[in-house]
């Protein structure tokens, strides 16, 4: 570490010694602001667990991409305050629109499926077991975005901030992902 950085240092000091994969940096600075991020989460989220992921994100990103963080554009505190509270706001999207899919899909399919036969019941699982299996034919990369599109209820968006890729390549990779099942599937369904 460079002379002088310490607990005592400013953020900015330990933010460049961050840059420069000083993991000790982010330890001071994680001693200096964890708790703060923690509350800012804990109070937009209201669950111990889920604020103690996005307090361990905000850091991890930190120090992952240091480039994010511009030290001429404003505090180091400000800018944790900031993306504490995005990330915690996104939670809190994908929590409820994950609810609202499910509640939608019990409503349409959950009284139906009582009164479906045994033969439709078989059939109905046959088809999942031969999505399934095409599902496992796609690329990681294509497999990733449709799991977490349909399996984990997350937008394109949340996809490509959660996955740190383009936009533009989460729907190229769907994209080709949804063509490559139908074109597997085409035969067998």
């Amino acid at each position: 570490m460079p002379p002088g950085v310490n607990e005592q240092s400013s953020d900015v000091e330990l933010f460049f010694a961050i840059e420069q994969k000083q993991l000790k940096a982010l330890n001071f600075l994680y001693n200096r602001y964890g708790k703060l991020v923690y509350t800012i989460a804990f109070r937009v989220i209201n669950n111990v667990e889920e604020a103690e992921d996005i307090t361990q994100e905000v850091f991890l990103k930190l120090w992952q991409k240091s480039s994010i963080y511009k030290p001429d554009r404003g505090s180091l505190s400000s800018f944790l305050v900031m993306l504490t509270r995005s990330r915690s706001i996104d939670r809190v999207r994908s929590r409820k629109s994950h609810h609202q899919r499910l509640q939608r899909w019990e409503a349409d399919h959950h009284p139906q499926s009582l009164h479906n036969s045994p033969l439709e019941r078989a059939t109905l699982k046959e088809r999942a077991r031969l999505v399934k299996e095409a599902i496992t034919q796609l690329s990681e990369a294509e497999r990733k975005v449709l799991e977490n599109a349909y399996y984990n209820g997350l937008r394109q968006s949340e996809i490509a901030q959660q996955s740190d890729v383009p936009l533009c390549t989460v729907k190229s990779r769907s994209r080709q992902a949804l063509k490559k099942l139908r074109a597997i599937l085409k035969h067998q369904l």
